[in-house]
């Protein structure tokens, strides 16, 4: 498979083997983690939707905050070690999912717009 000029990806360890084999490697371990934090962001979200004390809403919504913000540094470090990699869009594409999405804003509640 030909490399696409549009990937954006960081190499690779060396020290991780071509061909997955039974053991755990860091990326099996990382990507435990990152399932669970996936996990935790969403039962938060559920609990902090149903807490009905003001207080306890309030601690929850700060776990969630957290547990968002640790999940986005695992990403980002399975990212730099090359174990995701990004499409780049072209600019074309954007714009015209954009002017297709702007005419939505109006239908949001309150008022809301696209920024």
């Amino acid at each position: 498979m030909s490399p696409n000029s549009n990937t954006i990806q960081n190499p690779k360890p060396a020290y991780e083997p071509q061909v997955k084999g039974p053991e755990l490697t860091d990326r099996d371990r990382l990507n435990d983690i990152l399932s669970t934090e996936k996990y935790l962001a969403d039962s938060f979200s559920i609990a902090a939707n149903e807490a009905s004390h003001a207080a306890l809403h309030q601690d929850i919504m700060m776990v969630l905050t957290e547990t968002h913000q640790c999940q986005h540094e695992i990403f980002e470090l399975m990212f730099r070690k090359g174990h995701y990699k990004l499409e780049a869009e072209d600019q074309t594409k954007l714009d015209q999912a954009y002017q297709q999405f702007s005419g939505y804003a109006s239908q949001f509640p309150y008022g809301g717009t696209l920024q």
